[in-house]
């Protein structure tokens, strides 16, 4: 591959050295709950648990704990990946017993028990603002430290330490079947908006298949198109949390076949033309995934977090492709790369579960093999990745660069604002562009008109400076 993944996620790291969490050196005073406890001389973090850099798993094989783990995978918990899991842990630390609980509607009920505090031990991070992690999760280890051992731990950093671990890594592209393509006499693959759409209408045209799949009816699935926002649609690691609040009007087409406004075209485009399903309201995401597997659908729009389902449901996982958002900037396609929700641990529970959380979500990002498993980007530093991503070469592979010096609420602050939130949530904002391309109740232009306005009305009631 021209350009290494992994040389250019590690490019893309801080490199400015932080303060350690405050405790380091200092001795533990948590014990188990039971037989084990943590050695007495091993450095540890201000809330009396051992840091992740420093932690040992061979060290607590004895280790007594009973911890509960919060997360989205409804899917995974169905069909018994999360049990397989916490029972090849448990080979490992047979006495720190782990349950579990799946939401299904995460984004908004992980909110609702955060702040009634009926969550457990570990979880993942919901849409909270960064000034917050510290109230709600304890703090895992400086940004420094932790960034020398593991990608993509920046997201949910502040004042340089960390209190987030991403599950697995993602990169933003496109799942599409092959056999599809090849049946449509699609030989290469699109590398602009013009030439997906063009694809898409090859696709209705000389298949039975579903050219863009939607998953309108789940909502959740809508919000994957605002990850192209950034990276993939204008090749600037700054943009997304640097230079994207400060912009006047981020909706506006550039005129070049770049940036947000030509994202969001492609999905109002195919609707439209009538490149979607018959009937938006009632897509199906459990369904669909069989659906690409079998060829009864072209493309989807989702990180590549969703490639192991779509090949683990049904009997030709070789059909199913992922390749780059079809957009081009100045005649290079960028690839963002990041990482997906992160575990954390509740700053509330006892000692002896925070060591225990510890060693759990240490023990799942390193020894587990979730992240491979799911065909996603490697959140250790070194790791291996899945052969997918061969499509991706010759693109240029980024990940967004942190916020400002000061600035790191600002865009949390401005998505509320405005009600967009932009990679926050915001399914219904893109629903409506479905609706009116559809419909044609609205044009797409006047919809990114609405955007631009609100945009800029949430920056002169935050006072947020506009600089580009």
């Amino acid at each position: 591959m021209k350009n290494k993944l992994l040389s250019i996620v590690l490019s893309s790291a801080m490199v400015l050295s932080l303060a350690a969490c405050g405790g380091n050196g200092q001795t533990s005073q948590s014990g188990g709950s039971g037989s084990g406890s943590a050695p007495s001389t091993a450095p540890v973090t201000e809330a009396g648990v051992l840091s992740y850099t420093t932690l040992n798993l061979d060290d607590y094989k004895d280790y007594t704990a009973s911890i509960k783990f919060l997360h989205h995978k409804t899917d995974r918990e169905e069909d018994g990946t999360i049990a397989a899991m916490i029972a090849a842990f448990n080979k490992d630390f047979p006495n720190i017993t782990v349950t579990t609980e799946a939401v299904t509607d995460y984004a908004e009920d992980s909110l609702l028990r955060l702040n009634t505090g009926d969550w457990g031990d570990i979880m993942f991070i919901p849409a909270v603002d960064k000034s917050d992690l510290g109230t709600y999760f304890m703090p895992l280890d400086s940004l420094d430290n932790l960034s020398q051992q593991l990608n993509f731990v920046s997201s949910w950093s502040y004042d340089g330490t960390c209190y987030g671990i991403p599950y697995m890594a993602n990169a933003q592209g496109v799942l599409y079947n092959k056999k599809v393509f090849a049946d449509a006499g699609i030989t290469t693959l699109p590398k602009t908006a013009s030439e997906f759409i063009a694809d898409l209408q090859l696709i209705k045209d000389k298949t039975d298949a579903i050219p863009l799949y939607t998953n309108y009816a789940a909502g959740w699935t809508m919000g994957a198109w605002d990850a192209y926002v950034g990276v993939v649609s204008n090749g600037d690691d700054t943009y997304m949390n640097q230079k994207f609040v400060h912009t006047a009007e981020p909706f506006k087409d550039p005129g070049d076949g770049s940036g947000a406004y030509n994202v969001y075209k492609i999905l109002y485009d195919a609707c439209a033309k009538g490149l979607i399903e018959d009937d938006y309201t009632t897509t199906d995401w459990e369904g669909c995934k069989g659906m690409l597997n079998r060829g009864e659908i072209g493309t989807m729009v989702l990180g590549s977090w969703a490639y192991a389902q779509m090949q683990e449901a049904g009997d030709t996982p070789e059909n199913v492709g992922y390749m780059p958002f079809p957009i081009t900037v100045n005649g290079t396609q960028y690839v963002a790369a990041g990482g997906d929700y992160n575990y954390c641990i509740n700053a509330k529970a006892s000692d002896e579960n925070k060591t225990a959380a510890l060693i759990f979500v240490k023990w799942m990002v390193e020894k587990s093999d979730w992240c491979y498993n799911e065909g996603g980007y490697t959140v250790v530093k070194g790791g291996k990745n899945p052969d997918m991503y061969s499509a991706f070469d010759g693109c240029v592979v980024l990940s967004d660069q942190d916020a400002l010096d000061g600035e790191a609420d600002f865009l949390n602050q401005m998505n509320s604002e405005s009600e967009l939130s932009v990679n926050a949530g915001g399914n219904a904002k893109v629903q409506e562009i479905v609706e009116a391309g559809v419909t044609g109740s609205k044009s797409f232009d006047d919809i990114m008109a609405e955007w631009n306005k609100k945009w800029q009305d949430a920056q002169a009631e935050l006072g947020i400076d506009v600089l580009y």
